[in-house]
């Protein structure tokens, strides 16, 4: 992978977890494009891309842990919605996505744990 290759941060500055990851990716000298999940949530369409890139499970993109989960009651809603409704949930609310989210069109990583950054986001 090229080091020029801008990754996209889904973040939410005040967040302390955010602040590492994104004090992490510039002390390994990554250029990033920042946004903000509370001004401007991801399209259906880049929760879509998420999906297929990580290999992960729908629900680890959801904050499940943040106010908004929980007063929806989604840990009970969820496991009844289509895979398209939960998309475009989190595509509704940018407040309802677990963050970090950090893509490089090629892999994606959702929070931050510094191994797995070390693993995936070392030029």
């Amino acid at each position: 992978m090229s080091a020029s290759k801008k990754l996209q941060v889904y973040y939410y500055p005040k967040c302390g977890t955010c602040r590492k990851a994104l004090k992490w990716l510039e002390d390994n000298d990554r250029e990033l494009e920042r946004f903000d999940l509370f001004e401007e949530g991801p399209s259906a369409e880049t929760v879509r891309e998420w999906l297929a890139l990580s290999g992960l499970a729908m629900k680890k993109f959801f904050n499940t842990s943040g106010e908004v989960y929980k007063e929806m009651n989604l840990k009970d809603k969820l496991s009844d919605m289509t895979d398209e409704e939960q998309i475009n949930l989190l595509a509704s609310n940018g407040r309802l996505v677990k963050r970090p989210v950090v893509s490089d069109g090629k892999q994606v990583t959702v929070g931050y744990k510094e191994d797995e950054y070390n693993r995936v986001w070392t030029v």
